[in-house]
């Protein structure tokens, strides 16, 4: 029998804008900071593929650091809810002085990016891992949890989307031909939206089903759980190659569009077609209450396949309508993946409860491992590619570079979707509702 339903609309459109926030500076980071590292500031791209690689390692330990201090915290406002407020505005002061340019000679200069980006990662962690976390607190209901996870994804792909299609306007609006001026006002103006929206958060957003007795699990019996948590370990390996996929796509974008059809003016034109992704965020109300998560997510994947597969055809012939079509498709089943990913999340920490142990904060993390990792691993994959295969910033690309960004931008992201799809299989999504019933 479901539970009345808790929330109010001013609270679950605060809730979705949380998210809207953080993606305000996350996309830019996902989609131009490889590019603004290579081609604005000056770092060679084997430097950036270092850099990346041991940002993402990083990452992983503070996943679970912010897990377990969510887990820990029990102040007046809750578990989750205070890192809204706590680390708001280091995490903007940290995306404004990852796009600050200081006149440093080279190792100076890989020094700031390294400071700079590690510190981004770790207040990013601090506010987003608790947007996850906080959902299975916030109702009992699953129909008004999916719908909280629909607008949460709704704000934060919107937001996704509008950054990935107006940043470079953006850029050379501020810049006037100054590409370092107009990276660093662009992402000021983000950075200030931002801060306001997650400590609207803080105020709006409520907990209201949390159980201290069964927080505070020794780390055998919390492991225990997570081994017997299946629905958990199988969403945890499709949010990391999810992002994985993203990683290598989004920051290959700007260098196919450059380098191979030599016009950059088209990015935002092929980002607008990513719009189509909030089309498979509205669906998932209907769907997953129809067909299940499970089976709506498996659609996604495989419409995320089929536009995909467009694109890389259109990459073969260089036929641009072909890659907006690709784009297109491909960004529709994206934003059904992508949304169901937090309310997935939300049903394993409920499941983790049913198994005795209330730990919102470490299951949480895995969105943000995922997340981290994988756009390590794409950065790095990336960068180290076209490392080896000789890419020179702002000159004309050898065809050993111009082979590795089509493979980059198209092929690859086909095959890590196909992996998706097959490793979504085993998911039960049975057992797990039979555990929350």
């Amino acid at each position: 029998m479901q539970t009345p339903w808790q929330t109010k609309w001013p609270e679950r459109i605060s809730y979705g804008m949380s998210d809207a926030a953080d993606n305000l500076v996350f996309q830019m980071m996902t989609t131009y900071l490889l590019f603004f590292y290579t081609d604005v500031y000056g770092l060679s791209a084997s430097s950036v593929a270092i850099l990346f690689i041991v940002a993402r390692l990083a990452d992983v330990v503070e996943s679970l650091i912010i897990g377990l201090m969510i887990d820990h915290t029990h102040s007046r406002w809750g578990k989750s809810r205070p890192f809204f407020l706590w680390y708001a505005l280091p995490y903007v002061v940290f995306a404004i002085l990852t796009f600050v340019t200081p006149p440093f000679h080279a190792t100076g200069k890989l020094i700031w990016a390294y400071v700079t980006y590690l510190g981004l990662g770790f207040f990013y962690t601090a506010v987003n891992l608790p947007i996850t976390s906080i959902l299975p607190t916030m109702t009992h209901n699953d129909q008004e949890m999916t719908l909280l996870g629909v607008i949460r994804q709704f704000g934060g792909s919107a937001v996704q989307i509008i950054v990935a299609v107006f940043t470079l306007p953006l850029v050379a609006f501020f810049g006037r031909g100054n590409q370092q001026k107009g990276f660093l006002l662009t992402i000021v103006v983000f950075g200030g939206i931002s801060l306001v929206l997650i400590w609207n958060a803080f105020w709006q957003v409520r907990e209201r089903f949390t159980d201290p007795q069964r927080s505070h699990q020794s780390w055998r019996a919390v492991g225990r759980m997570l081994r017997q948590n299946q629905p958990w370990l199988i969403i945890s390996a499709v949010i990391l190659l999810y992002w994985l996929t993203t990683a290598i796509k989004n920051q290959t974008t700007i260098y196919y569009f450059k380098y191979l059809l030599h016009n950059q003016d088209l990015v935002p034109i092929a980002n607008s077609f990513t719009f189509a992704a909030l089309i498979g965020v509205v669906l998932i109300v209907h769907a997953a209450g129809h067909w299940g998560k499970k089976r709506t997510m498996l659609g996604g994947i495989a419409l995320a396949i089929i536009g995909q597969l467009i694109l890389s055809l259109g990459t073969t012939v260089t036929h641009l309508t072909t890659i907006f079509v690709g784009i297109f498709i491909n960004s529709i089943g994206n934003g059904l993946i992508i949304g169901l990913v937090s309310i997935m999340i939300a049903d394993t920490i409920r499941y983790g409860a049913a198994l005795g142990i209330q730990a919102e904060g470490i299951l949480a993390s895995t969105d943000d491992f995922g997340v981290n990792v994988g756009l390590g691993l794409g950065g790095l994959i990336t960068a180290g590619l076209f490392h080896l295969s000789g890419y020179v910033a702002n000159h004309g690309q050898n065809l050993a570079t111009q082979h590795m960004i089509i493979l980059n931008y198209a092929w690859l992201p086909l095959l890590l979707y196909v992996a998706m799809l097959i490793i979504l299989l085993f998911y039960d999504e049975r057992r797990l509702q039979a555990a929350l019933a």
